[in-house]
């Protein structure tokens, strides 16, 4: 059964940011606090907050804990994951190249491979920062979206990493094959995301989201669909596929968020044609920029050549 604690903000906490307030409120990690309002479940005076909203003195601070055996599904297995490949490898990090259908780490309710159970399997020792199920975690692709992922394996990896995609100076290249013809063909789309009130796991555009902002370009247009580049300005959850749903060109493939299942079951797709095909950062050991790419796996070559045809 789910707990709730509901306790006041004490006046030492005045302007601090939600995930670091219900950490030192109630013992927990940041990165746990800041999950648990990702989820949705922390209110501040009865209304829903994101991690990094503020709190004042003598507001009603309340969260949703998940019992024990939530917290049970959470402990990482080492489970090897066929095809995720190791694209570079050093003391201070990894970087994978993520499978379609592997989670990035552990979470409530997902029972398949993630990334840090596949590194653990391999043998890598990976940064103890961050949540036990996610240590070494600096960014995350959603489950459906395959390509590259940095791990850091350094605690100072961890801290230069996180700060790195926190500061927005991580460049993130995707490619995605939309639905119909986007216009302008070159733009970027500035609207808020937030959890949709209506479905559980869903975003939408709404005007009480947090600020979110995607750059595209566009590489190829076919008869019933476009291939985009796009680089990710912020990094919400879902982001991409949120966005393009709202111009009503969703991701092909992407049911979830109204893309047209006759065209994915056409296309031989079962999830989101969205690959995350390069990665540039400075090294957070020797400073020097680097960056890695990611080839399209099978099954997005595959839809790319019925498409075309």
């Amino acid at each position: 059964m789910t707990e709730v604690r509901a306790l006041p903000v004490p006046e030492g906490l005045e302007g601090e940011r939600v995930d670091s307030a219900l950490a030192r409120m109630l013992g927990l990690s940041r990165s746990r606090a800041a999950d648990l309002a990702g989820q949705g479940q922390v209110t501040v005076d009865g209304i829903v907050v994101g991690k990094s909203d503020r709190v004042s003195a003598g507001a009603w601070l309340e969260v949703a804990l998940p019992p024990a055996r939530e917290a049970e599904e959470l402990q990482v297995k080492a489970e090897p994951v066929p095809g995720m490949r190791i694209v570079h490898d050093d003391t201070e990090m990894v970087v994978v190249d993520k499978p379609a259908f592997v989670a990035a780490h552990p979470s409530v309710g997902w029972t398949g491979p993630t990334v840090v159970g596949g590194l653990a399997a391999a043998g890598y020792r990976i940064s103890t920062s961050g949540a036990p199920e996610r240590q070494g975690i600096v960014q995350r692709l959603d489950v459906g979206t395959s390509g590259l992922m940095v791990v850091a394996k350094s605690e100072r990896a961890y801290t230069v990493l996180k700060q790195a995609f926190r500061d927005r100076v991580v460049d993130k290249t995707y490619h995605t094959l939309v639905q119909g013809l986007p216009d302008p063909h070159e733009g970027t789309i500035d609207a808020p995301i937030g959890r949709h009130p209506g479905h559980d796991y869903r975003f939408a555009v709404m005007t009480s989201g947090r600020h979110s902002i995607t750059h595209y370009t566009l590489l190829e247009a076919y008869r019933s669909a476009s291939l985009l580049e796009v680089h990710l300005e912020t990094g919400r959850t879902h982001q991409i596929r949120v966005h393009f749903s709202a111009l009503r060109h969703p991701c092909a493939g992407d049911l979830t968020y109204g893309a047209d299942p006759t065209l994915a079951k056409r296309l031989g797709l079962d999830r989101q044609w969205l690959h995350a095909v390069k990665l540039g950062f400075e090294h957070p050991g020797s400073g020097d920029y680097v960056e890695f790419e990611s080839p399209y796996p099978e099954d997005l070559r595959h839809a790319l050549e019925v498409i075309a045809s």
